[in-house]
C-alpha cells in the first residue's frame, strides 16, 4: 500500500471518528428562600443594585476558578449550604451568603450545573452581578487537567452562544476591572488575593477559544 494512500485513510478515520458528546449533569446546590434573600441583599449591599427584586444576573463575563478542594464531592459539599461556615470569617464580614458557582468541573472533565445560568452566585468580588462562575476541581499543587481544559472550552462555547458574553477571565484577574464601569463593589477596601485557575491554564484556554474574539481582563 502506498504511503500517500495510507495517510489518506488515516485522515478519513479521524474525520469519521465519533465526536465526544457535550453533556451537562444537573447537581444543584440548595437554592432555597434563604439563599435567594441573601443574594438579593448582596446585590444591594455589595453591588449597589437596589432595584433588584430577584436574584438574577445578565451574563457578560465568564470567570474560571479552581476549588482548592481535592474531590468533586467535597467541593460540592462546600458550596451546597446557603450560608458560609464559621471558618470563613474573612468573607462573613461582607455577607453570610455562601460562595458558589454555576458550574463545577471534575478532574475527568465531567460538567455539573449547580445553579441556573442566570441565577446570582457569589464567586468573584465586584463582578458577581454579571458573571457566570466555573469551578474546577484542582489547586496550586494539583493543576487542572487536559480533560478539564477541553470541558472548559466546550462550556465557554456553549455559554457564548446563549448569552452576550464579552469577557473570559481567570479569578486571579478580577482586580483589573476595578477602574472600569463594569466593576461594582461598594467597599473599596474589600479584596482577596487569588491565583486560580493558574496563568498556564488561562493561556491554554485563550489559545483554544481565540476564534470567539472574547476579551480578557483589561490591560492584559
Amino acid at each position: 500500500m502506498k504511503p500517500a494512500y495510507c495517510i489518506l485513510l488515516l485522515l478519513l478515520s479521524y474525520a469519521c471518528a465519533p465526536k465526544a458528546t457535550f453533556r451537562i449533569f444537573d447537581k444543584p446546590v440548595v437554592y432555597n428562600q434563604q439563599r435567594k434573600d441573601l443574594s438579593i441583599d448582596y446585590l444591594k449591599n455589595r453591588h449597589g443594585l437596589t432595584n433588584k427584586t430577584v436574584a438574577s444576573i445578565k451574563p457578560k463575563i465568564i470567570v474560571l476558578h479552581w476549588t482548592a478542594i481535592p474531590t468533586v464531592e467535597s467541593s460540592f459539599d462546600a458550596m451546597n449550604p446557603p450560608t458560609l461556615p464559621q471558618a470563613r470569617k474573612d468573607l462573613t464580614s461582607a455577607s453570610q451568603l455562601n460562595v458558589s458557582a454555576h458550574f463545577l468541573i471534575d478532574r475527568d472533565g465531567a460538567i455539573f450545573r449547580q445553579l441556573p445560568d442566570t441565577a446570582f452566585a457569589r464567586h468573584v468580588i465586584g463582578l458577581n452581578y454579571c458573571a457566570i462562575g466555573i469551578e474546577n476541581v484542582g489547586s496550586e499543587t494539583r493543576p487542572l487537567t487536559r480533560a478539564q481544559l477541553k470541558a472548559n472550552e466546550a462550556l465557554i462555547r456553549y455559554l457564548s452562544k446563549k448569552y452576550p458574553i464579552e469577557y473570559v477571565i481567570g479569578h486571579y484577574e478580577y482586580n483589573a476591572f476595578r477602574n472600569y464601569p463594569v466593576w461594582k463593589e461598594t467597599d473599596a477596601t474589600y479584596r482577596t488575593e487569588k491565583t486560580d485557575p493558574g496563568k498556564r491554564f488561562m493561556k491554554k484556554i485563550r489559545k483554544r477559544i481565540i476564534d470567539l474574539n472574547l476579551q480578557g481582563a483589561p490591560n492584559d
